[in-house]
């Protein structure tokens, strides 16, 4: 399958401060693929290079195989982006919020009865759909934000600490939304500080330290204490 997601010799660095070292690496479609490692350790720096937030100081970033410095409106058009907080307007509704922002993205032809659909299947309650959202908790929030990527019909996800601050009972719908969305062929790359759920829903996991790709492995084969055992290995100086 194709990569949605590549990085090719990447690298950031600020004056004599090196954030990333050289990264290379790859998700295809449908592939969910968990970035471990301390704060600071060039996971969020890694992120903002694919959503062009910051340019490379050297390699690429591509996305469905443009590079992310050149093809800044067309590489938009094909990804998400999830923060550990995601930005919505408390004022509006949760339909409104994503009328509003799946009309910033170009889709206009979706009307209010898909716009419901969308977040029912993003697992938002049919009758929260019509609150403002300044009454919905963190989950609710962030289903908003599933929403709006499968609204976009995006073919990459990413993800910044999605679950911080999360009940155990969130992070399991949370998990099952991106798996549901792996399923359909998004390939997604998720930062996080949680080994277990990296374990459950991650087809690979990455670990960072100093800006640097230590580890890189797949999952089916490792058990939970396996995973945790070779994190702390790696995170001792």
């Amino acid at each position: 399958m194709a990569a949605v997601l590549e990085a090719i010799a990447l690298r950031k660095t600020y004056g004599d401060v090196v954030a990333l070292h050289g990264l290379d690496l790859s998700i295809e479609a449908g592939e969910i693929f968990c970035l471990l490692g301390a704060n600071g350790a060039g996971k969020t720096t890694t992120i903002q290079l694919f959503l062009g937030f910051i340019a490379p100081s050297a390699g690429s970033a591509r996305i469905v195989g443009l590079d992310v410095a050149t093809h800044a409106l067309q590489t938009k058009q094909s990804i998400a982006y999830i923060p550990e907080n995601v930005m919505l307007y408390p004022n509006l509704t949760g339909i409104e919020n994503l009328e509003f922002f799946t009309t910033l993205a170009g889709r206009r032809a979706i009307g209010r009865a898909g716009l419901v659909e969308i977040l029912t299947r993003a697992g938002l309650a049919a009758d929260a759909a019509g609150r403002r959202v300044s009454g919905y908790s963190k989950g609710m929030r962030q289903k908003v934000g599933i929403a709006m990527a499968m609204a976009k019909g995006a073919r990459a996800l990413l993800l910044d600490e999605p679950t911080s601050g999360l009940d155990p009972k969130g992070s399991n719908e949370f998990s099952r939304l991106l798996q549901s969305m792996s399923a359909d062929g998004v390939g997604v790359l998720m930062a996080t500080h949680d080994i277990f759920r990296s374990k459950e829903i991650g087809a690979r996991v990455g670990i960072m330290k100093h800006g640097q790709l230590v580890a890189c492995m797949g999952t089916e084969d490792l058990s939970h204490r396996d995973l945790e055992r070779i994190y702390l290995e790696h995170m001792h100086d």
